[in-house]
């Protein structure tokens, strides 16, 4: 098994969580777009809540940003070789626990098309379609909403299904 700790993110983790963004291979083909010349910069990294999931040997698996104003989750990203192994659930979980720490009542995920369901089975509803935004959106994107309990745990280390050798 796999150790995760799920640590605030620093400005100097802004071009490592920028790589993982263009990594993604959620985003080739048809999506590129979306994140084509996409920078995170420290400024941003300072100015919301983005956290990072990283492993034992210190790699970044997966990072997510939570806004509060308005309250959206506005990037979640898990690196190709760490998914399917409970890294998006535990930041998922952790960005809950971060939206009840705050005070939201709840959530709002703009969803790229393929995570939708991912999203679901993490408990978002879906509340309607957000139309494209030409010329980097070329499509619908679905639009859900995560319901924030009043309490939500906020656990920093978990354990993750082992990782591929």
């Amino acid at each position: 098994m796999q150790s995760i700790t799920i640590r605030r993110a620093a400005a100097q983790d802004a071009e490592r969580l920028t790589s993982l963004i263009h990594q993604s291979g959620a985003y080739r083909g048809r999506y590129a777009s979306i994140i084509s010349g996409y920078r995170l910069t420290p400024a941003y990294v300072a100015r919301h809540r983005v956290f990072a999931a990283v492993d034992t040997t210190g790699r970044t698996v997966g990072f997510y940003s939570l806004v509060l104003d308005p309250p959206e989750l506005d990037l979640a990203f898990v690196a190709d070789e760490a998914q399917g192994l409970g890294v998006g659930r535990l930041l998922i979980g952790h960005m809950i626990g971060q939206a009840a720490e705050a005070g939201l009542a709840g959530v709002r995920v703009v969803s790229h098309p393929p995570a939708e369901r991912f999203y679901r089975r993490m408990g978002a509803e879906r509340v309607g379609t957000v139309a494209p935004i030409p010329p980097k959106v070329l499509w619908e994107r679905p639009e859900l909403r995560f319901t924030v309990p009043r309490e939500a745990p906020t656990a920093t280390t978990a354990t993750t299904a082992p990782t591929a050798p």
